[in-house]
């Protein structure tokens, strides 16, 4: 007989879906996907099969796509396919071939399950991968949470024969005669993780015969250590994290009594896109001058007197565009400034996004820009120059937003506006204006 009571006992103890709940199966054709649908079948669960078709094996994909057609009108279940350009795709995004094939098939199985409200995404993954997995992970040297190999669910995936080993599918199969495709492509040793299946683990299984066993019994060490260090971040970050604005102060003192204190810095900014290398130098200049700066591609460090700060980098400004008096839409970065003169002197200031000026004080080329060291301006209803920096931090604005916000500049060097935030009081409509002209700043 098949394992059902074992399929539901694993289901139920780890929580991964109910028998009333809809669920999406994500059917290969392979031996272990078939032997997961039969036992979602048995079961009695409500599941549909939805496969992939990458398009790499030519007219061995066409079969398989069928086959799992069939297999669903066999099981009375809906059924799903689609079609991918995987090799375009791979070559578009600069990826391998498996990882082409990974992002659209998981992205698609998301769009079918908000689509048709499936709650779970059944994958057929079983003990034997966690041990590829993790095999892999300690050959690419990814930390503790490369060890717990993989989740039985994780958020909308979920994996149901966590419970079973590939010898067991195997056995299964046969004794259930079972029909079943196999992928060509799975007895390749090209692919590391064919490699590790074919010719590594099977020399581990002569040291341990019962290797299964003894991983997933690691797999509960490794999880229980996983916990306990983010148990222990948790702490790290409450005692020592400070958040000012949009920045993060470390107090030194406190980074420099942390231990271990190498894997909670990895684990503190590890999230920020630093990596050990980066991790190892900040460690090294702790006791050092402060100045030090370490950047990764979305934050940096800075090494001050006595705390670390951490905080998003600011993106890079748009180049400056120059304005012409026959100028009527201009492109700034991801804006476009609307230009429209007009001989109707009746306006009022509408909103922050629309400057009303008088264009005899104009001096073509205007300048759109930003922000620069040393800017001023009056703002609109005072009669005294303010610093544009003082002005952001009276507004709250922080560094990386400053840099990204639209100046209007006279030919004269005056700053006219600053776009969605205040027009300057110089330019402003008068009873002595003649001709007006309104700039709109269309937002992306």
């Amino acid at each position: 007989m098949l394992p059902v009571e074992r399929f539901t006992a694993f289901i139920k103890q780890n929580q991964l879906f109910t028998p009333q709940e809809q669920v999406l199966a994500a059917v290969s054709g392979g031996m272990d996907s078939v032997l997961m649908v039969h036992l979602l079948k048995a079961a009695g669960y409500n599941f549909a099969i939805a496969h992939c078709n990458f398009q790499l094996r030519s007219t061995e994909a066409i079969a398989d796509q069928e086959f799992c057609r069939q297999l669903a009108q066999q099981l009375q279940v809906p059924f799903y396919t689609t079609d991918f350009d995987t090799a375009g795709f791979a070559r578009e995004q600069k990826v391998s071939i498996q990882m082409a094939a990974r992002e659209l098939r998981y992205r698609w199985f998301k769009q079918l399950s908000q689509q048709h409200q499936y709650t779970a995404v059944a994958l057929a993954h079983h003990q034997n991968d966690t041990i590829e997995t993790i095999l892999l992970n300690l050959t690419r040297g990814t930390g503790i949470a490369g060890l717990h190999g993989i989740l039985s669910k994780n958020n909308l995936w979920v994996r149901p024969l966590m419970f079973i080993t590939r010898a067991e599918i195997e056995g299964l199969i046969v004794q259930h005669q079972l029909a079943y495709v196999e992928d060509s492509s799975n007895a390749s040793t090209k692919y590391a993780r064919n490699k590790l299946r074919h010719e590594v683990v099977p020399k581990l299984k002569e040291l341990n015969p019962n290797l299964e066993q003894t991983f997933e019994r690691n797999l509960h060490h490794f999880r229980e250590l996983e916990l306990l260090l983010q148990q222990q971040l948790a702490m790290v970050k409450k005692d020592l994290w400070v958040v000012q604005d949009n920045e993060v102060h470390l107090p030194l003192a406190g980074l420099r009594n942390l231990y271990p204190q190498r894997l909670l810095l990895v684990g503190l900014l590890k999230e920020y896109g630093f990596n050990e290398t980066s991790i190892d130098g900040l460690i090294a200049s702790l006791n050092k001058h402060s100045g030090r700066v370490f950047e990764s591609l979305t934050h940096t460090l800075l090494l001050d007197r006595d705390k670390l700060i951490l905080k998003p980098k600011a993106p890079n400004s748009p180049e400056p565009v120059q304005i012409y008096e026959t100028d009527e839409l201009v492109n700034f970065g991801n804006h476009k400034l609307k230009i429209v003169p007009t001989n109707e002197l009746n306006h009022a200031y509408a909103n922050a996004n629309q400057a009303i000026t008088d264009a005899g004080l104009l001096i073509y080329p205007l300048m759109l820009r930003t922000w620069q060291q040393g800017d001023y301006f009056v703002p609109l209803g005072m009669n005294t120059r303010k610093k544009l920096s003082d002005f952001f931090i009276n507004q709250k604005i922080q560094l990386h937003q400053k840099t990204q916000i639209p100046l209007l500049v006279n030919g004269n060097g005056e700053v006219i506006w600053i776009a969605g935030y205040r027009l300057s009081n110089r330019y402003k409509l008068t009873p002595q204006t003649k001709k007006v002209t309104i700039f709109e700043l269309l937002k992306p």
